[in-house]
């Protein structure tokens, strides 16, 4: 069972969601599933990622962060100008609106899961949102993060050269053939809050249980980095997805499931559930 919803964010600024969810139970854990840089909540294997866990008695919120460059479409980049201001500090922020909305008493869902087991996961940048917003927050139990990133800053000198003397850079993304913008703002925010920001210590000092799964074959900053992440956290366990890529073998549009995706299912709802007992 799926449920769709809209939040304002301010400004000119929308969050869409969907809320997944097998029984009306008031007693399971809730998952809010973050996508990563150039991702959204319809991505490939999303959609059917919510429906999986919602088999396994976990309600689900998969959403687009509001500028995430998505808009009405829900799968094509038609909100460029968001995308190219879309910080850190803006999605930690849609989290807390998100998350206020759905534990409000008499919220749309406040009564189909438990608000004492509420999980963050994030896929890839997401994992770095899941951390910042759920690191020492009192709302969340534990966090998971699917080939996270450890280090926020995903800009090389190339891009912010061009953005230092053009007050604009583009990354293309290889899927779609667009360019896609990244303005000064987004720098500046990396830059400032290097501390603020920075994963490994917010591991290493946070109170709630860390799950990193972490595919084999993806990306070799990201192999490592799920290896400092463990190294540095103060709980945590790593679950290594062998031949796993980026996106646990699977595409956009969805072509079907995978080994790799599946055993990445598991591993996040038996951590969840073994987090709730």
């Amino acid at each position: 069972m799926m449920e769709s919803f809209r939040i304002a964010a301010g400004e000119d600024l929308t969050i869409r969601g969907d809320f997944h969810a097998k029984s009306a139970s008031p007693d399971q854990p809730l998952v809010i599933f973050c996508h990563g840089f150039k991702g959204f909540k319809d991505w490939g294997s999303f959609p059917y990622v919510a429906e999986q866990l919602a088999e396994w008695g976990i309600a689900v919120v998969r959403f687009n962060f509001s500028c995430n460059g998505v808009g009405e479409s829900l799968t094509e980049f038609d909100e460029l100008e968001k995308f190219g201001r879309n910080t850190y500090a803006r999605e930690v922020a849609d989290l807390t609106i998100l998350t206020g909305w759905l534990l409000e008493d008499g919220g749309v869902f406040s009564a189909r899961f438990d608000k004492e087991k509420l999980f963050v996961l994030g896929h890839s940048k997401g994992g770095a949102d899941a951390i910042l917003f759920g690191a020492g927050n009192p709302l969340v139990k534990g966090i998971i993060t699917w080939n996270g990133v450890a280090d926020v800053n995903l800009f090389d000198e190339k891009l912010r050269r061009q953005i230092a003397e053009q007050g604009v850079g583009y990354i293309a993304n290889a899927r779609t053939g667009q360019q896609m913008p990244i303005t000064q703002a987004v720098i500046d925010d990396v830059d400032r809050n290097r501390d603020k920001y920075d994963l490994l210590a917010k591991v290493a000092s946070m109170p709630q249980p860390l799950c990193i799964i972490q595919g084999r074959e993806d990306y070799v900053r990201l192999v490592k980095g799920a290896e400092r992440l463990h190294e540095a956290a103060r709980e945590s366990e790593l679950h290594w997805i062998e031949a796993g890529d980026h996106t646990f073998n699977t595409r956009h549009p969805f072509a079907g499931t995978s080994p790799q995706l599946e055993e990445a299912i598991e591993r996040t709802a038996a951590f969840v559930h073994a987090r709730c007992t």
